[in-house]
């Protein structure tokens, strides 16, 4: 069952190939549609009062290397796949590209792939595999359909990544080495094997290679420059999903792998998180472009994900699924209203645009859609933001007051930029330079609906959302 979530995307590229190219980005959105529809019989199948692994699958590969092909699901695992699977799905179906579609759908459904086969790796080498398989269909998207300065945000993009995927290979390397578990399966890994300082040694190696992925400050240069140069649908998978992968990591093998290392390391990490949620914010504060505000924004809202790991309390962690797929929903949606408007009137800079929302001749439906979307980053009760912040909060405070008490300058620090952007671009009157903009369809609104119903939905019903991982995770919470 776990292996059709990697390999679904994998018969939908041969399709690609194989299908005339008319019908490319048909097959294409029927693959995301029917990793959907797996997901939802994975999450049918999925007991919640387990907090252990479930439908695990091993095979052996390479038993000399200590690598096997071996998956399994649980309860932090499972809403990043269906976040997975939403998020790609909704970006094989927005706007295709004018050139080389085969390839440009072939490569996103091999991140998507690669991405599900990370949350459900069971051996240390298999997940670096999988880590490292997203790399170069990435790298591509960018340097082929970005923008003016593509090369450049496409390489720098490569270099950082490669180096996270090189100090999460030493790390990997360092721990079962040392623990002398004979093998990379997490099963066989055993942290009291291994003396406190070895264990915070793999656990700082751990911290920089996952830093520059979710990225954390200072970190984190690459992101905006892809962001910037990247097509709308790359930045929704980029902020929706691939960040992810830092941050799931962090968990699994910090929190869960290594806690007393974690213990340790946790008031240095917590001030972390709390100096690229300020940093990230105040940065929000100054751009001009929109993609950079809302890229900003993701730097400052993947730190609350950090400080909630860092206090480690049944609560916080909890809070850290929560986050993850709130800012993935939410930063997705933001990603592409502003490719909307991009599309529709040629420009991002916030110093030529005013007056969007006006009904007669601006867009009413996406300036009402950035309203939303910004409200949800910014906390507002009622939404999916508001719920996984304040569980960010009320988890840490009793652990990390101080930095807590911070952490929620940054939510206010998020009003303002946003503030910021929707009174620049959606208010005041309609400058004639903008006039007669051209009918947005609403194949071109339908991703952003989605992620705005979900966005609301999560936010009035939080239960769906944190039921699937409250077992599993608050078994390994401290508090």
């Amino acid at each position: 069952m776990l292996s059709g979530l990697v390999g679904l995307p994998l018969v939908a590229i041969v399709g690609v190939w194989c299908c005339p190219v008319a019908w490319v980005r048909r097959v294409a959105v029927g693959g995301g549609v029917a990793l959907l529809l797996w997901t939802g019989l994975v999450l049918a199948h999925f007991d919640v009062h387990t907090a252990g692994w479930q439908m695990g699958e091993q095979v052996p590969w390479l038993g000399m290397l200590g690598l096997n092909y071996a998956l399994a699901v649980d309860g932090l695992s499972l809403p990043l796949l269906g976040l997975n699977s939403l998020v790609l799905l909704l970006v094989l179906a927005s706007e295709p590209p004018v050139v080389r579609p085969r390839l440009y759908y072939s490569l996103l459904l091999l991140v998507g792939a690669a991405v599900a086969g990370a949350f459900l790796a069971q051996n240390l080498l298999l997940f670096f595999l999988f880590y490292e398989l997203e790399l170069l269909p990435l790298y591509l998207l960018i340097a082929i359909w970005g923008g003016a300065r593509r090369d450049y945000a496409a390489v720098k993009f490569l270099v950082y990544t490669a180096i996270s995927g090189l100090l999460l290979l030493a790390a990997f390397f360092g721990w079962a080495v040392l623990s002398g578990a004979g093998g990379f399966d997490y099963v066989a890994l055993h942290p009291e094997a291994l003396g406190l300082g070895a264990q915070i040694g793999v656990l700082v190696l751990l911290l920089l290679g996952l830093g520059i992925k979710i990225p954390l400050v200072p970190l984190h240069t690459w992101l905006p420059s892809a962001h910037v140069e990247a097509s709308t649908p790359v930045s929704m998978l980029l902020a929706g999903v691939l960040l992810k992968l830092g941050t799931y990591g962090l968990v699994r093998f910090g929190v869960q792998g290594l806690p007393q290392a974690w213990r340790v390391l946790a008031p240095f990490l917590a001030g972390w998180a709390v100096v690229s949620v300020l940093y990230g914010s105040l940065m929000a504060i100054g751009q001009r472009d929109m993609k950079r505000v809302v890229a900003y924004s993701s730097i400052g809202h993947m730190g609350y994900v950090l400080l909630a790991a860092a206090a480690a309390t049944p609560v916080a962690l909890v809070a850290t699924v929560a986050q993850m797929v709130s800012h993935g929903l939410i930063s997705a949606l933001l990603f592409a209203l502003v490719g909307v408007v991009y599309r529709v009137t040629g420009t991002r800079d916030l110093t030529q645009l005013q007056g969007l929302l006006t009904p007669e001749r601006g867009l009413p439906v996406v300036g009402s859609l950035m309203i939303l979307a910004v409200m949800a980053s910014s906390g507002i009760p009622g939404m999916v933001g508001f719920v996984s912040e304040f569980m960010v909060f009320r988890g840490s405070w009793s652990v990390f007051p101080v930095w807590t008490l911070l952490a929620m300058v940054g939510t206010g620090l998020t009003s303002v930029y946003f503030l910021l952007l929707v009174n620049r671009a959606f208010f005041g009157r309609l400058t004639p330079a903008l006039a007669n903009l051209p009918a947005v369809s609403w194949g071109q609104r339908l991703p952003a609906i989605v992620l705005a119903v979900l966005v609301v939905a999560l936010g009035l019903q939080p239960a769906w959302l944190v039921r699937w991982s409250e077992a599993t995770v608050t078994a390994w919470g401290w508090g």
